[in-house]
């Protein structure tokens, strides 16, 4: 957000590099030393065996898959990465012809190496060096798909659970996709081409949820958030800082969902055109001094906030604001913590210093974040509790976290488009909708209803948020009723 003395963004501390390999994941870390609107308003009415609450990951007691790797060392994250890409495969060779012309080729030759291991160890990679690379990547140059076991892939594991690695993996097998399809031209961006894999990779995860992969479970709660939050932790943390361009946290999660929601022609249908009209007004790389100006979660700049909400989204009374902290008594209604909306007084009250703490993440020796430093996680909060008054002038319900809550994130969403318009006294900067789907996925407090419910999905939680943001007010009220 801006303004016309400050603008808010990201104040980021990692920039994410991706190394010169056609087909990049964009998740090397330099230095290392060791949609539109969803097809369907419920995405887990599947097909299958999905469930929101079963077995996650590795399937016990199923055999590993009879493929190997040059430089592999026959270990636990090899097995991994070797049966995610045998079902990857043996998706990709039922589903291909049903969407694309040709007859598709599996990906046969897989290189394995460890990043923590000495450069005489270092094996040659798409005609490079694997010495401390910590990376995943498909090479185009002989089609080989190949990864890090010594840091990349373990970490993923730990922080976000083994389907981590089974997205990336699927993200890469999709650029081995898009080439078969021939999707591409020679000048087809970068930012097109790494969508377009993560939205292959969101086809692939939908599969596995509905039961038919032969190595893996996914479930639609904690499964598919860790998923979601690995791609969060993907994302260019310097938008419009290099040419090779992957997208934000928000495209690259958009463009998981659609493959999830849409199949693989959602996928085809991802080009420059298509990536223009998504991104609209929104903004997509810093501006002067946007890292180093943020806005302080303080009473006057909620005060400005407030009123932009007020000129956006009218409401007759207008609410009152009490910053000295969150109420602790309002009738039938469970105030919420940092910021609560109560309806019998129509009053929306803060804990700022609380509130401010969602601003500042440290992301200090962590190699992967899904947590986004910058004010707009802290400020959508408020946003989304402004929402909450906001409907009940209209005579909506505040209770239910699948539709007041998910009504309440989209408002929030279609708010953070229209202050990206020209001529809004408030405006976004780049990354604050990371920052925003960040605190989503993480707690999901801008998603809850009156009393703080919230539904436990986190992709149902940012896909309301998308919606707000893409397609406006408009399909908020219409979509979460």
């Amino acid at each position: 957000m801006r303004t016309s003395r400050v603008r808010l963004g990201l104040a980021a501390v990692l920039v994410l590099a991706c190394v010169a390999l056609t087909g990049c994941s964009g998740v090397k870390v330099p230095n290392a030393q060791s949609i539109s609107a969803p097809a369907t308003t419920d995405p887990w009415q599947l097909a299958g065996q999905t469930s929101a609450s079963g077995p996650n990951g590795a399937r016990p007691g199923v055999p590993d898959a009879d493929l190997t790797a040059e430089n592999g060392d026959g270990g636990a994250i090899d097995k991994l990465a070797l049966n995610a890409i045998s079902d990857i495969a043996e998706y990709w060779k039922a589903q291909y012809a049903k969407t694309f012309p040709g007859t598709f080729t599996a990906v046969n030759h897989f290189v394995s190496w460890d990043s923590t291991a000495p450069r005489g160890q270092a094996v040659t990679f798409c005609r490079g060096s694997t010495f401390q690379e910590v990376n995943a990547a498909y090479c185009s140059v002989d089609q080989t798909i190949g990864w890090d076991r010594g840091t990349l892939l373990p970490e993923l594991v730990r922080k976000f659970g083994q389907m981590a690695v089974v997205m990336v993996l699927a993200h890469e097998y999709g650029h081995s996709v898009q080439s078969q399809a021939k999707l591409n031209g020679f000048f087809t961006s970068s930012v097109v081409r790494e969508q377009q894999a993560d939205c292959f990779a969101g086809v692939f995860l939908r599969n596995v949820a509905e039961g038919n992969s032969r190595h893996f479970t996914l479930n639609t709660t904690v499964g598919l958030n860790g998923v979601l939050a690995a791609v969060i932790s993907f994302r260019d943390r310097e938008p419009g800082a290099s040419q090779d361009e992957h997208g934000t946290a928000f495209e690259r999660v958009t463009a998981v969902q659609i493959g999830y929601t849409d199949g693989a022609s959602g996928c085809k249908g991802i080009t420059r055109s298509e990536l223009q009209k998504r991104r609209g007004t929104l903004p997509t790389s810093f501006q002067p001094g946007d890292k180093e100006r943020q806005l302080p979660v303080d009473q006057p700049d909620l005060a400005l906030v407030a009123k932009s909400l007020e000129q956006n989204y009218p409401i007759q009374p207008e609410p009152t604001y009490d910053y000295s902290g969150v109420t602790k008594t309002c009738p039938k209604v469970t105030p919420t913590q940092t910021v609560s909306y109560c309806p019998s007084t129509n009053v929306l009250s803060t804990d700022i210093p609380t509130l401010a703490k969602r601003a500042v993440v440290s992301e200090k020796g962590d190699l992967f974040s899904a947590m986004v430093a910058g004010d707009y996680n802290a400020f959508v909060v408020f946003v989304s509790r402004y929402m909450l008054a906001f409907e009940q002038s209209r005579n909506l319900s505040l209770t239910g976290a699948d539709t007041a809550g998910l009504r309440t994130a989209c408002l929030s969403g279609a708010y953070s488009t229209r202050i990206s318009l020209p001529g809004s006294e408030i405006q976004l900067s780049a990354t604050d909708l990371d920052a925003a789907i960040s605190g989503l996925l993480s707690d999901g407090l801008a998603a809850a209803d009156i009393n703080g419910t919230v539904v436990p999905s986190g992709f149902v939680r940012l896909e309301a948020f998308r919606t707000g943001v893409l397609d406006g007010d408009t399909a908020c009220l219409t979509t979460y009723k």
